[in-house]
């Protein structure tokens, strides 16, 4: 039932079956773990010994098969914290490596929803004004956290970076209140102009989205992103011509 968020917290698809089997199991044999997680024998062993080594599990000693327990899952959330430590302590080294050499040019693919995460992320870092053409309040995608959202536009605002938006005429009709939760000065095209594509510059970047819905980016959905100054330059002179002719 947890498998795919212990996982995500760092243990192996076989280390989260025998976590979650001895929760259910309290005290536990190697068979009955077997048997439980529906796992080889073979690999229980080599997961438990690093369950062992994470200090998930503890082992009982007894005549016979020894048996083992789980740790209170409290424990999990030390093992986040100890890796956040962890990261933090170099955070500031890898931060001096990326900023070394900045690539002045760039065009990279990001996909899916962590792709799209990193998208929003790259807003932030560059701090600059954002211009969206043909926006679809795609900032309210299911699968974006709402945390991970909430963050974002704290960020945006802390660094007072303002937005001005352009709103597919599709976002009026199916998600009105998307427009007001965005914020900034918008305007919205007419409907003849509706598309399935969308385009952000901000800072040095140009940023297209293609066959997006309304509030849904997807789960494989692909980001084309350029970065190029004089680039970036034109879109925005293009969006001001848009702008300006939009009432």
């Amino acid at each position: 039932m947890y498998e795919n968020v212990l996982e995500n917290l760092g243990l192996s698809p076989n280390e989260a079956k025998i976590y979650e089997a001895l929760l259910n199991l309290g005290r536990a044999s190697v068979s009955q773990i077997s048997k439980r997680g529906d796992i080889h024998r073979r690999n229980v062993y080599d997961a438990i010994n690093r369950l062992l080594e994470k200090g998930l599990i503890f082992q009982i000693f007894q005549k016979g098969e020894n048996n083992y327990e789980a740790v209170n899952p409290e424990k999990l959330l030390e093992l986040l914290q100890e890796k956040e430590s962890d990261l933090n302590s170099i955070l500031p080294s890898l931060q001096d490596l990326y900023k070394k050499q900045p690539s002045e040019e760039a065009a990279f693919i990001y996909k899916g929803v962590e792709g799209f995460k990193n998208y929003m992320r790259d807003m932030v870092r560059e701090g600059k004004p954002v211009y969206f053409i043909g926006a679809k309040a795609l900032w309210f995608t299911p699968n974006v956290p709402i945390s991970f959202l909430e963050n974002f536009k704290k960020e945006m605002k802390k660094k007072k970076i303002k937005y001005y938006t352009i709103f597919d005429h599709r976002v009026k009709e199916k998600m009105p209140e998307a427009i007001a939760k965005v914020g900034g000065e918008y305007k919205i095209f007419p409907k003849e102009y509706s598309t399935s594509g969308v385009c952000d510059i901000f800072g040095d970047y140009v940023v297209t989205f293609n066959s997006v819905g309304v509030g849904n980016f997807g789960d494989e959905g692909t980001i084309f992103v350029m970065k190029n100054k004089k680039l970036a330059e034109n879109y925005r002179t293009w969006f001001q011509f848009m702008w300006d002719k939009l009432e």
